[in-house]
């Protein structure tokens, strides 16, 4: 295992969680009223892509970094 490329993805893995969390929170707030109930749409907005992106980035190196 290439532990380098490892802890790179572990940490792009947390970064793309945390910062995905905090975005929906915003997103919550902003478009839904604390009486309503989120909807599951919520997980489909275009802020959300670059955290998806993040994630994906960091699931793929540790997927590599496992293989080699």
């Amino acid at each position: 295992m290439e532990w380098m490329l490892g802890f790179v993805a572990i940490a792009l893995l947390v970064i793309g969680l945390v910062g995905q969390a905090f975005e929906m929170r915003k997103i919550r707030l902003t478009t839904y009223k604390d009486e309503d109930l989120g909807s599951t749409n919520i997980f489909m907005n275009k802020k959300n892509l670059k955290w998806y992106i993040v994630l994906g980035i960091g699931i793929v190196l540790w997927y590599v970094a496992e293989r080699m």
